[in-house]
């Protein structure tokens, strides 16, 4: 079972997404319907919604989109991973909000936000608040933020954290050390969890199965296997790979691990954190 802790779907018509004008090649209509065909074919067999960006007036709205696809018969999705403002005063009201049915975790994307963002006194306190929920918040930061990210993790001792795209290292340019000392760093905090999620998007088009492996290695030997979950990236993925590509490269990464390590990486680990029925 491959459980696909990273999709993003995209409908312009329902929703706005202001920063896709910035980005061509993922301008366009990404469909569950389009996503469920070839997953099933992959042998994904459950996927998490993780949130798009979206105007922060389509953030319920794109909640309501999530919770009409688990309605479906044979649905694949699982839930949602929301968008949220937790630099907002009126956040603990936003969470009181959610349908926990729907709602399996948060996501504030920091790496196109100002590097402060994530440390002044109310985010972090509205962030603690998300352990009661029993909510994991997930971490998209730059490789140069995530001892940012750290600060925040360890103001919030009682959250579930994930850190997405292996800590987004510059496979591209060859950057390693300085990532790999951070990402050692990270996983020495036991409420920290690693997403290893459609890192072809950090590589050159020409990447092949070696050219990531060290990246993927290093975070699994840091966190162990019993706290790495997997995700396509999808549609992201797609800018440098196709999600046929992504899924045959993970398995080409971890054909060394045990049955037992797989299943943790491809599916059980998904489920202990965001709480999932497998």
């Amino acid at each position: 079972m491959l459980i696909d802790t990273h999709l993003h779907l995209i409908d312009r018509k329902r929703i706005s997404y202001p920063w896709l004008e910035d980005v061509p090649d993922l301008n366009a209509d990404w469909s569950y319907a389009a996503y469920d065909d070839m997953a099933q074919r992959l042998g994904i067999e459950g996927a998490l919604h993780m949130e798009v960006d979206v105007d922060p007036t389509d953030i319920a709205t794109e909640t309501a989109m999530v919770a009409e696809l688990m309605a479906q018969g044979g649905t694949l999705m699982r839930g949602a991973i929301s968008s949220a403002r937790p630099e907002d005063e009126g956040f603990e009201a936003f969470l009181d909000r959610l349908d926990l049915t729907v709602v399996k975790g948060i996501r504030r994307v920091l790496h196109v936000m100002p590097d402060d963002l994530s440390r002044s006194s109310l985010f972090r306190a509205n962030i603690r608040k998300l352990g009661a929920h029993g909510l994991p918040f997930d971490i998209c930061a730059l490789a140069r933020q995530l001892d940012i990210a750290i600060e925040l993790i360890d103001a919030c001792p009682d959250t579930e954290f994930v850190v997405d795209h292996c800590g987004v290292p510059d496979i591209a340019g060859g950057a390693y050390d300085d990532w790999a000392a951070s990402i050692n760093r990270l996983a020495q905090r036991p409420n920290v969890n690693a997403k290893i999620s459609g890192i072809t998007a950090y590589a050159t088009p020409d990447w092949t199965v070696d050219t990531l492996r060290p990246y993927v290695e290093h975070v699994i030997e840091s966190f162990g296997w019993d706290r790495v979950v997997w995700g396509s990236d999808s549609p992201v993925c797609t800018l440098n790979a196709s999600l046929e590509r992504w899924v045959a490269a993970t398995h080409d990464l971890t054909a060394g691990a045990s049955d037992d390590e797989r299943a943790l990486f491809y599916a059980f680990n998904a489920a202990r954190i965001w709480d999932l029925a497998l």
